[in-house]
């Protein structure tokens, strides 16, 4: 969220930005689209611009751009609509050294603005979280009411699509697994298999869904898991992963291992980013 309110500022502040674009470039990531110049001879197109100089100013005018217009729709999912005319005049003001507010102004304004902003992402993310809620709920009734469909104290669902012959894990064994993890309508979020290898953990590393659900299965087997939020990530989001969203993963415990000493650590299972 805090890198959220930096992003949506940056861009309401572009005039700053320009001023100090050296100081930020140490603290924002690079704009979409920037073009790197390796080569001036290859890359300069003599027919669209005077000179090698033109072409990099008007590089880093469409790479700016890119990145304004993507903030722009950023504020436009929260309800906030800025005048294009008003920003692109204080663009041209600070290359005219001539700007209506003064330094203490803007950052004034841009206080307000920031709390205002926070106001309305946390207003989104409140409704979506409740939305998810709901529609978790819808989801999980169904399921339970298909065959073979088990659900325990603690709301997990889980189905076993394949019993395997092996051992069941302990929270203290490193499981080996296959898996896929969707969103209730589908989306994929992760997936081993894409991957290209399995996924090894320490069972009680795992969040709590995985933790109880892999103790209903057995080394190669294979099962199905619907986490409701609480077990999951509850009303924290992740990449990929909306607040309060139930989770559906298809497992495959391809093998049950007696953890060694210093195994112990935190995973995230259903992180885009899971190695």
């Amino acid at each position: 969220m805090k890198y959220f309110y930096k992003f949506i500022l940056l861009v309401t502040a572009i005039t700053l930005a320009i001023s100090s674009i050296t100081a930020m470039a140490h603290d924002i990531p690079k704009p979409v689209g920037v073009v790197m110049f390796t080569d001036t001879k290859s890359s300069f197109s003599t027919d669209k611009f005077n000179n090698y100089d033109d072409q990099v100013a008007y590089a880093l005018g469409v790479s700016l751009g890119r990145y304004i217009g993507h903030a722009i729709k950023e504020q436009e999912k929260l309800g906030i609509t800025l005048d294009k005319n008003q920003l692109m005049a204080g663009v041209q003001d600070i290359f005219s050294d001539k700007t209506q507010l003064s330094d203490a102004d803007i950052e004034k304004t841009l206080q307000s603005f920031e709390v205002r902003l926070k106001a309305a992402f946390q207003s989104k993310m409140e409704k979506e979280s409740q939305e998810n809620g709901a529609k978790g709920l819808n989801y999980r009734a169904a399921f339970a009411k298909e065959k073979g469909v088990k659900t325990t104290k603690t709301g997990l669902l889980y189905q076993v699509e394949k019993s395997g012959t092996g051992a069941i894990p302990k929270d203290s064994d490193i499981v080996v697994v296959n898996y896929k993890g969707t969103l209730i309508d589908g989306t994929e979020f992760d997936n081993s298999y894409a991957r290209g290898e399995p996924f090894s953990f320490r069972l009680d590393g795992a969040m709590p869904g995985w933790r109880e659900g892999l103790k209903h299965a057995k080394k190669g087997g294979n099962i199905k898991l619907v986490i409701p939020p609480v077990l999951a990530y509850d009303k924290t989001s992740v990449p990929g992963i909306p607040a309060n969203s139930t989770l559906v993963f298809n497992v495959e415990l391809l093998d049950v291992k007696a953890s060694q000493k210093g195994d112990t650590k935190v995973v995230t299972i259903g992180d885009t980013n899971t190695k």
